[in-house]
């Protein structure tokens, strides 16, 4: 980046290591899958640390289980309706769905009973589901958001089972190697921070412990690298390579529940914490662990994304500092809009394209990359979705008022396309086409004065 953009990303980093007493603090700032800045300040083991040294990731960790579980989800493995019971049966809590576990509005407890589990060694699943035996709901599962540990040591579990390898293998073989992703681990490997707690009236520190969570490692386990979390960044922000379809990622991002009611800053969707911030939608995830805190970021629509990875159990804004990063970097350098160009499309799919009416009200049927058909009113705002082909003369709605609904092409008797059929909406090519089957009839005497 400029010069000048660097220095203020640099300010801004060095501001917050300084005021928040921070041992070491590593950020940066990716586009279009690269990292374009990073920086550090402070030090680990008495020099700074690069974009090689790990940190601990804490509820990042949740993120990466979530793939996994959408990844069930795409192979038919799982529905985001089903119960718990069906895919793990015997717990307490089996009527709480996927999809509310993956959004913490399945109304179990927040952490597991017994001593913390985030400074004592974990015990097994079954050892989990003990603990868990009564009590473990807290609210009526989809009455509301409630953060929980618990549900992700749960779908962890969940994982293993459809897998028949543990959560961690899973994650291995079907996320962290195909990305890329060597150096995010469960325990630290190679150059490290150590975590520590900075005292609140002296400059000193006290190391804190690391212990394995056990079964709840699938709610904070992990280790990375800022090399490792920009690509995971770039991977939330839909840069998802053969690991996940783009539009399972962008349902991941979309709001499942808002946190704080009306004001809407803080959200979450399906594994993954979303946040509004001056016209931003961010999506990703924060992190703490003991000694550790760690976040990252994407703004689905710039395409720009932060992380950020420090060894202190508290004292910095770092999510307020991911936010701002992401801010410098599009206020300095604005990312320009990818050049068009010409582009193949299948073009059996033109004959669909152009002028649709729905009554007396158009809309236009475009293809846009991806061989991928997007629906617009023509003026003024409407329902507006984008279609993926899913068979002869069938499409899937991907987002807005028709997602999950199908749209069917009709045809005439000569082959060509007479009408769209989307969940009992009928679009004619010009209003009320007496010839295709509109609902309720068109009336004999068509047009009229009055």
């Amino acid at each position: 980046m400029l010069v000048t953009t660097e220095s203020a990303l640099l300010r801004r980093l060095a501001t917050e290591q300084a005021a928040a007493r921070v041992p070491s603090i590593v950020a940066a700032v990716v586009r279009d899958g690269e990292v374009v800045w990073w920086g550090a300040r402070g030090s680990v083991d008495g020099t700074p640390p690069d974009d090689d040294t790990q940190y601990r990731l804490g509820s990042i960790t949740k993120s990466l289980v979530a793939v996994l579980v959408m990844r069930l989800r795409d192979e038919g493995r799982v529905d985001l309706n089903d119960p718990l019971e069906k895919h793990v049966p015997g717990t307490s809590f089996g009527s709480s769905t996927v999809g509310q576990l993956l959004s913490h509005t399945g109304g179990l407890t927040a952490e597991s009973p017994g001593s913390w589990w985030e400074r004592t060694p974990g015990g097994d699943w079954a050892a989990l589901q003990a603990s868990l035996a009564s009590d473990a709901v807290k609210n009526r599962p989809g009455s509301r958001f409630h953060y929980s540990n618990v549900g992700f040591g749960v779908l962890g579990e969940l994982v293993a089972r459809h897998r028949g390898r543990s959560w961690l293998e899973a994650l291995r073989v079907e996320v962290l190697a195909p990305l890329g992703m060597t150096r995010t681990t469960p325990h630290p490997s190679g150059r490290h921070a150590q975590g520590y707690a900075v005292h609140p009236f002296a400059d000193l520190l006290l190391p804190e412990p690391s212990p394995d969570a056990g079964a709840m490692a699938p709610a904070g386990q992990l280790w990375s690298t800022v090399r490792d979390l920009a690509r995971w960044t770039s991977f939330v922000g839909g840069d998802t390579g053969d690991v996940l379809r783009p539009e399972t990622m962008a349902e991941m991002r979309a709001v499942a529940t808002v946190e704080d009611g009306d004001s809407w800053t803080s959200g979450y969707g399906l594994g993954l914490q979303l946040v509004r911030h001056q016209g931003r939608r961010l999506a990703g995830h924060t992190g703490s662990m003991p000694g550790f805190l760690a976040t990252n970021l994407v703004d689905e629509v710039s395409g720009t994304g932060a992380l950020a990875l420090a060894n202190t159990t508290s004292g910095p804004a770092i999510l307020g500092l991911v936010v701002d990063l992401i801010g410098l970097a599009d206020e300095h350098e604005p990312k320009l809009p990818p050049e068009w160009r010409p582009s193949e499309v299948d073009r059996g799919l033109l004959e669909l394209t152009g002028l649709w009416h729905w009554g007396p009200t158009p809309y236009l049927l475009r293809l846009i990359p991806g061989d991928l058909f997007e629906l617009t009113p023509v003026r003024g705002s409407g329902r507006a979705s984008r279609f993926r082909r899913v068979g002869q003369d069938e499409w899937l709605g991907l987002d807005g008022y028709y997602a999950g609904e199908t749209l069917r092409v009709g045809r005439g008797a000569d082959g060509v396309p007479l009408y769209l059929d989307l969940v009992t909406f009928v679009f004619t090519r010009t209003p009320f086409d007496p010839a295709a089957p509109v609902p309720g009839g068109v009336d004999d005497g068509g047009w009229r004065v009055e």
